[in-house]
This record gives C-alpha cells, structure tokens and sequence, in this order.
C-alpha cells in the first residue's frame, strides 16, 4: 500500500469525534510487543510553536550522529511526513508492514485515526532501529495518545486558547490538560511566560515530581534580528553559556521555540546530550516547511504559514511587521479556515497588513469542517482592502498570482490551506 492508501484507510477510522483515554493506543502496542520501550524519546506539547521545536530537536540530534525519528502532526502534503527517520519520510514499504502488523490490534481496540497512526508511528520507529525519537502531542496532552511514552525530558511550548471544545474553555484548564505529559522525575521545561498560566504549570509539576525550567528564567532570549534569510537571537543560558544563534526559522517567536529546543536537549543524559557546536549547527540547519516557509517562483514572492488560531495570526503578524518591506508589494492574503476556527478574530489583523485579499476553501479540509467564505467575506465588511470569494482553490491561487506577479501573496489559514497551495505549486513538504 502507498502512503496515501495507507492514510486513506487509517482515516476511515475517523468517526464519531475525539474519544479521549490511552487504553486503546496501549492495546495495541502491547499487540506488537510495545515497541514505544524501545526508543528514547523526547516529548513535546503545547498550543503553538510544538512542531517547531520538535524540529529543531530532531535537526540537532541528527546532526551529531544519532538515528532519530520525529513524529509530527498534522501533515501537509503527504501522510508519510509525520513519520520521519533520519529526516526523511517513512520508508513506504516499512510504512505498509507496520501498518499490516497492526492491523489487527487497530480493528479489535476500535482505535482513532491518530491513536491508530501513532501506533505506527512507535512501531516503524522501533524496527527501523531509531536511538531517540522526537515526538509531538497531537490534541491536548494528558489524554494524548503520544502520552503513552515514557521521554527522557519534556517541553510545553505556549498555552493559548485554541480546541476548547476539548480542552476547556480557559487558559487554565488548557494548561493543566498540557501539564498532563509531565511525569515523576521526568525533567521539563517551558516557554509559557504568563505568571498565571506558570502558577498552574508549577502546580501540576510539584504535584508529579516532574522537576519543570522556565525558559525566561534559565535562558533568556535577547536581541532577535528577522529577515528574509532566518532569524538570530542571543540566548544567555545556564546551561550552555552566553550565545549568538541563528535560525533559518523566521519570526520572534522562532527565536524563543529554539532556545527552548535548546534547554530541552540539555536535559537529555550524558551520552545522547549534544554539545554545543552541535546545537548550534543543527539550529541552523533546521527545515520546518509550512512555518513563516519563504518561497519566490516565477518572479512572484510565496509566504506560507499554517496560523490557524489567534495566537498562530498574532505570532504571524509580528513577523511580517518584522520583516517589513522586504515582502515586496502588492500583498496578497490568500486565506482559508477551518469553520470551527475563530476567523472572526484572526482575519482582520491580516487584512490590515496586505492590499488585497481571496478568501478560499482548500479541497482537503474535512467537508463538515469547511468554512463559508461568502459569509465570512459579509461578516467582516467593511473591508480596508478589495476581498474577493473564490472557492475553488486552484482559481483562487491563479488569481491570488495575477494579483502580485512582482508582490507577494501570504497563504494561511490552516495546514490544509497550506499544504493544498504547496501540492498545487509543485512544492512539496518533504
């Protein structure tokens, strides 16, 4: 079976919503001899800025020699991109045998598409040999099923509202279900700055034993520079000492998700902690496509970035204020957001900082999840720029092209949104 067909049928899986609890992903684990005890692990959750970290983890432990996996969510091109070993997608082949050894364990548990596919995810990681994997908490934390590890160190990224119909309706309750990857002498840290939200972090960590570092207290993020060939930053670490890095990731809040990425491998035990050089290297070298990703084809300057929540827009528009004109006009916003999503609050600040707009529906979003543009478009009138609805999406890139072919157009909205444009354009995401 390819990739697709493989994720086809593990799609099929969803139904009936989120049904939350680790007995189904331990099942069937336990079916296929827990391969998740197998690997070292790396655990990360949080609202924003998780998969980044976790990419810049990955880049760096690979860099320095180990064979790593890193297992993200959601994917934008292809389902092959959420397993990665040695930073490539899953092998196909290996993909397939994982996903027939399971087979039978997914049917009998009844398991959820991300239960079913982490399990897979464990399972090519264990028998293609990986030291240390990287993983990344899809939905919440506590009852994740990425939760079933046992990581050498852990990391909460940011708490902001975004899946409360899961998660709970304020900051609070969000940032307890996170603080729910934290375990007994499990040693954390994280980028959360809010002395609230760090109140009820700490809280949950005294009460697992789970020793927990603040980011703004152990290693300071100082002086960050963005342009258009990455970011840098002075991180002044007790860890690792008083450094200049620099990150191809663009946007402040790059800067913080790579220190923290940095405190996070410091943690890790003498024999799988890099050195110095080797962080700095991997830091630089880090891709994390679909993040503030900067592409130019055909004369015409692409920015795609998969803000999908009003944290991820406010994230987003500081670095395009950062970057200034170095977008060249006309701006174009091409956008498309999941209904369910607050596009109320996370369209006006994007439309403030472009001369046009196309608002779109990308033809992966989940039917029952699709937006409605037209009543979007009325919702917000009136408009500071020209919005035009056009739902198919290849017209809408087409047309989103004419209107800057010297400019830029930024492509948002969703990871569907962005991973459907970089499918559309030849891109890719590998």
């Amino acid at each position: 079976m390819s990739a697709d067909a493989i994720a086809a049928w593990l799609f099929s899986r969803t139904t009936g919503g989120v049904r939350w609890g680790l007995e189904r992903t331990q099942q069937m684990l336990a079916g296929v001899g827990d391969p998740h005890r197998r690997f070292a692990a790396l655990h990360i959750g949080g609202t924003n800025g998780k998969g980044s970290v976790a990419a810049c983890c990955e880049a760096v432990l690979r860099g320095a020699g180990h064979r790593v996996g890193l297992y993200t969510s959601p994917h934008l091109v292809s389902f092959a991109e959420r397993i990665r070993i040695d930073g490539h997608p899953v092998d196909e082949a290996l993909l397939a045998e994982c996903v027939e050894a399971l087979r039978p364990g997914i049917e009998a548990s009844g398991a959820t598409f991300f239960e079913a596919a982490t399990a897979v995810a464990f399972l090519c990681f264990a028998r293609a040999g990986v030291e240390l994997a990287v993983v990344e908490v899809g939905l919440g934390g506590r009852l994740d099923a990425t939760n079933v590890l046992q990581p050498l160190a852990a990391a909460i990224t940011t708490v902001a509202l975004d899946h409360t119909e899961y998660l709970g309706e304020s900051l609070e309750q969000i940032a307890r279900e996170k603080a729910g990857i934290l375990k007994p002498g499990v040693p954390a840290v994280t980028g959360v700055a809010d002395a609230g939200l760090l109140e009820v972090l700490r809280a949950e960590a005294a009460r697992m034993g789970a020793p927990l570092r603040v980011l703004d207290e152990v290693a300071p993020v100082e002086a960050v520079r963005v342009g258009v060939e990455g970011t840098t930053f002075t991180s002044r670490s007790a860890a690792w000492g008083e450094h200049a890095v620099r990150t191809p990731l663009l946007g402040e809040f790059q800067a913080r998700n790579a220190a923290l990425a940095a405190e996070l491998l410091a943690l890790l035990p003498e024999g799988l902690r890099p050195a110095w050089v080797e962080v700095e290297r991997g830091l630089a070298a880090v891709r994390w496509p679909g993040r503030m990703q900067l592409e130019r084809v055909r004369g015409t300057t692409w920015l795609f970035d998969v803000a999908h929540n009003p944290a991820g827009v406010q994230a987003l528009t500081a670095a395009l204020d950062a970057l200034g004109e170095a977008l060249p006009r006309p701006r174009v916003l091409l956008a498309g957001v999941l209904a369910d999503k607050d596009w109320r609050t996370m369209l006006p600040p994007l439309l403030a900082r472009v001369d046009a707009a196309i608002l779109t529906i990308p033809p992966t979003a989940p039917p029952a999840r699709r937006w409605d543009p037209e009543a979007a478009a009325r919702a917000l009138e009136p408009h500071a720029v020209p919005v035009r609805v056009i739902p198919h999406f290849a017209a809408a890139l087409s047309r989103a092209t004419t209107l800057a072919p010297h400019g830029t157009v930024l492509v948002t909205g969703s990871v569907h949104t962005v991973g459907d444009a970089l499918a559309e354009l030849g891109l890719g995401a590998g």
